[in-house]
């Protein structure tokens, strides 16, 4: 009966052709969400009572009381290293412990001393740091500001809408006095809080069939934050939705909830499989960010309003905004835990990334073939067929580094198992790849089959290391084996025995070149509450509820920790998740799930991408050719050299779908698919080290232009191009049978130049571009020096040691800066053995020299540079090689048609010191 019903659910799921909305709530439909958008504005019952104010070094304590139920919160305000403030507040005596978020920050942050400027009746002045930079706190009604100068920067409570639903038995107890002779309610029930019972929802919710019994009662929170002057936000990920954030006074909010939606819509609200929940505000004076760190069902209220209408209290004695001036209203609204914010102040957008890499963690640092191109399709059917494909690849002369095996690969959908019929010698394949130096990634998901039979869910179960139902017993659900249990990977424990899993003695077939790929981690539950798991089962202490987000964030750790551990500590892993939260960076990368072979969908795929660089997580992809769905030949053509110039480049897709290898459309198209696989692994030196970049900064590797040009208005809204790092810009086509695209080129008094043609364009216009279906709109900015490796061979570790090509963009000026960095591409050398290579390319003067970044690095390599193309360059009379062996003369070829000067084979070594003089 159970395979029945399982056989069916899996019936809709492959068959289905758009998302059923009926399955996920609306904010009517999540009680807490409806509940706290009923509040009224300006009317925030919380004051500060101020006797109860200590300030230490670094830190203020301050109760605070609500003024209708007497029950009293705990205000905590840190001022933190990097220009950053923390806010927490708690129940001050809660009837049982609150969750507190773990894991996600990478310790604790540093703070830096606060100190008290003034202090009266109506409220306290708090430094900083500088004078100019102070935080006001009001009293009644509780209201923080923090100003620079005049200048209101943030507003928090300032339309009156926190809100903290305490902890209470069920029954009444007895009211008690405190100190002052008020009456505080340590579980009490007042008289307004009977009404507030009467509230559907509070201690029970019914969704569809499912029943949350909510034995802890109403617990969420709420606090809203002012940003006058910002009319422009973004972050949040995930939703398929523009880059810049709309406001919601019209619908629900953004919904932050991991939830398992397959062939989502597009420009909606509503949950996707990840979130992190940061937000990010800029204007042309100013980026700052917020991170409301909690892992609770949470929602994102935005409001467009005038700042004059919500200045109030003791700030307007310190600051002034005018009355018309816009302003961002931000609210957020979580089911439970407590209210733990960090305000980041940025105020440039590398501040802002610095920040909350401070915070969080920086993208983990791939290895290098990883950058390259992933087959991938639900499934390959067995090793004969993942034979063909790589060898399918070699026959039309297609790069790739990753096939990609999905869960039929298993043995009946037990994971870290193969399938002995079609999958009997995995360790041949796997040798096969590693002969032609090509990987493989096979996937793992943290649903586990219920099957006395089954080693893995046998290990789990007897260390009881299984999420619990609310009565007790091993949680179980519907996944793709059938029954599943589900591993509590909230437990340290169960993280430690998942990771040692994948050692070579214990995933059976397994070598060094198969890495994997957690799917489902939501987690998804077919037959559970929105198709993922019941928010009273419980981890622990703690309910499902508080730690929903987390859970997805945790399989990958416990993942890539164990693909580490597997190499003794030596090797970087490679994990790809699908849900996500904030310090998921840490981990490996992410995609934005089950998509649909649809315009729409390859277009919405870049704010997507865009998005989660904000928030930093950079290794971001859309499965090119669309999951679900039959792409035709022109859509198809044109995601690839979409996905070619995103950092996650897989093409993936379902089951039913025919079969879409790249040379399966005709010579034609084959060659355009190849011409576009091909520009991504000449750009692989460039990719490298902006991930290196990444890791070490926090910034985005595929980032907004405004990032870049952050007082360019233009530059706002615009989510149909990006930038890779600072040099190269990219507007692919993404409309069908287009003709030309207008490509916005921002800079004023600068140049960018055609990566292909070469011709030169001023900054600050907005280009039109025609295409043709062989088009891919780039450009290189000038100023910049990019390295690429243009012998194109089967695999990245082939080009290991192939020579560079310079391409030297210079600027109205006549200069031009880059770098080059090199590693082994596999290891952690580069950081706990300093192996690498970081060399400074600089142009000036008629002039390229490379000098070292890092003298206290070592690492040789073979690679070499082969050849310099210097754009928008002039004939000189003759180049010369500088080295500390001497000079030597250069051939060199001048095309007075594109200004372009091609200098031949310099030779020297890419780790080296070197200049080549134009005369």
């Amino acid at each position: 009966m159970v395979w029945f019903l399982v056989a069916g659910v899996l019936l809709v799921l492959n068959g289905v052709r758009a998302v059923d909305r009926s399955n996920f709530k609306t904010c009517d439909q999540s009680s807490f969400c409806k509940r706290m958008r009923t509040m009224g504005l300006d009317q925030s019952p919380y004051r500060a009572i101020l006797e109860t104010l200590e300030l230490s070094d670094s830190r203020l304590t301050l109760q605070l009381i609500n003024d209708n139920n007497k029950v009293r919160l705990l205000l905590e305000l840190y001022r933190l290293q990097g220009n950053m403030t923390r806010l927490k507040i708690n129940e001050l005596k809660p009837l049982r412990s609150r969750f507190e978020v773990p894991d996600v920050l990478v310790g604790e942050p540093p703070t830096k001393p606060l100190s008290m400027v003034s202090r009266d009746e109506a409220g306290v002045v708090l430094s900083l740091g500088t004078d100019a930079h102070q935080l006001v706190l009001n009293a009644r009604p509780f209201r923080l500001d923090i100003v620079e100068g005049a200048r209101v920067l943030l507003s928090v409570n300032g339309r009156g809408l926190l809100a903290f639903e305490h902890l209470r038995p069920r029954k009444d107890t007895n009211t008690q006095k405190d100190s002052e002779g008020e009456e505080t309610t340590e579980g009490a029930q007042e008289e307004g809080e009977e009404r507030e019972e009467e509230e559907p929802g509070m201690w029970e919710e019914t969704f569809k069939s499912h029943v949350d019994s909510k034995p802890n009662g109403p617990s969420s929170i709420s606090l809203d934050f002012s940003l006058p002057g910002v009319e422009h936000v973004y972050g949040i990920p995930e939703h398929a939705e523009n880059l810049r954030l709309k406001t919601t006074d019209k619908g629900d909010p953004y919904r932050l909830y991991n939830l398992d939606v397959f062939q989502y819509e597009l420009y909606n609200p509503m949950a996707l499989y990840g979130a992190v929940p940061v937000l990010l505000s800029h204007n042309a004076q100013r980026t700052m960010g917020i991170f409301w760190l909690n892992a609770a069902e949470t929602w994102v209220d935005i409001s467009a309003n005038t700042a004059g209408k919500t200045l109030s209290g003791k700030v307007l004695d310190h600051a002034q905004v005018p009355s018309d001036a816009p302003q961002t209203d931000v609210r957020w609204f979580s089911e439970s835990g407590i209210i733990d914010v960090f305000i980041m102040l940025g105020p440039k957008p590398s501040d802002v990334f610095t920040q909350y890499a401070s915070l969080t963690g920086t993208q983990s640092f791939p290895p290098l073939s990883t950058l390259g191109y992933h087959q991938c399709r639900w499934n390959y059917n067995d090793q004969e067929d993942v034979r063909a494909v790589d060898a399918g690849f070699d026959e039309h002369d297609i790069p790739y580094d990753f096939i990609w095996l999905d869960i039929e690969h298993t043995d009946g959908k037990r994971y870290f198992t193969w399938d002995a019929a079609n999958f009997p010698q995995p360790r041949d394949m796997l040798r096969g790849l590693q002969d032609k130096r090509r990987k493989m990634v096979a996937i793992v998901d943290p649903h586990i089959k219920v099957d006395s039979g089954y080693r893995i869910h046998n290990e789990i179960r007897s260390r009881n290391l299984y999420v619990k139902d609310k009565d007790g017993g091993n949680y179980e659900g519907w996944c793709w084996p059938g029954t599943a249990g589900y591993p509590d990977f909230t437990d340290p424990e169960m993280r430690a025995w998942w990771a040692s899993m994948f050692a070579y003695d214990k995933y059976e077939g397994s070598m060094e070149n198969l890495y994997t790929w957690n799917d489902m981690n939501e987690p998804s539950v077919f037959n559970g509450p929105e198709v993922t798991m019941h928010k009273d089962a419980i981890h622990g202490t703690w309910e499902h509820r508080d730690v929903h987000n987390l859970y997805g964030l945790y399989v990958q750790m416990a993942t890539a920790e164990g693909l580490i551990q597997r190499s003794g500590g030596v090797e970087r892993p490679f994990v790809l998740t699908r849900a996500f939260f904030a310090g998921s960076q840490r981990y490996g990368a992410v995609w934005t799930g089950d998509n649909a072979a649809e315009w729409g969908h390859l277009k919405i795929s870049i704010p997507m991408c865009l998005s989660l660089g904000l928030v930093g997580i950079s290794f971001c992809g859309a499965d090119v050719g669309g999951f679900f769905k039959n792409p035709g030949p022109e859509l198809l053509v044109r995601w690839y050299q979409t996905g070619a110039y995103q950092p996650f480049f897989r093409a993936h897709a379902h089951l039913d779908t025919p079969r879409r290898e790249p040379w399966l459309f005709g010579p034609q198209n084959t060659a355009l698919i190849r011409d576009a696989v091909r520009q991504r692994y000449a750009l692989l030196p460039y990719w490298y080290q902006l991930f290196y970049h990444a890791h070490r900064t926090g910034e985005p590797v595929m980032r907004p232009l405004w990032v870049e040009y952050p007082q360019d208005v233009a530059t706002f809204t615009i989510d149909d191009q990006f930038l890779l790092g600072r040099h190269l810009l990219v507007h692919p086509v993404t409309e069908q049978g287009s003709q030309g695209v207008s490509v916005y080129l921002p800079g004023v008094g600068e140049v960018w130049y055609d990566a292909h043609t070469f011709r030169r364009h001023d900054g600050d216009q907005n280009l039109f571009v025609p295409v043709t279906l062989s088009s891919i709109p780039v450009f290189q900015r000038g100023g910049s020096i990019i390295p690429r490796k243009v012998r194109i061979r089967r695999s990245s570790t082939c080009m290991e040691n192939d020579p560079y090509t310079l391409y030297v963009a210079l600027s109205p000026q006549g200069t031009a800066d880059g770098e080059i960095y090199i590693d082994d591409g596999h290891t952690f050398n580069y950081d706990r053995q300093k192996q690498f290579i970081h060399r400074r390319l600089t142009f000036a003067n008629s002039s390229l020299s490379s000098s070292n970044l890092s003298a206290d690095s070592q690492f040789t390599t073979a690679s070499w540079i082969e050849r310099v193309l210097i754009l928008g360059g002039q004939e000189p009379s003759a180049v010369t090689l500088r080295t500390a062996d001497g000079s030597r003369s250069l051939e060199f070829e001048f095309d007075a048609a594109t200004s372009v000067l091609t200098i031949h084979k310099p030779g020297v070594n890419a780790g080296s010191d070197w200049t080549v003089l134009l005369q």
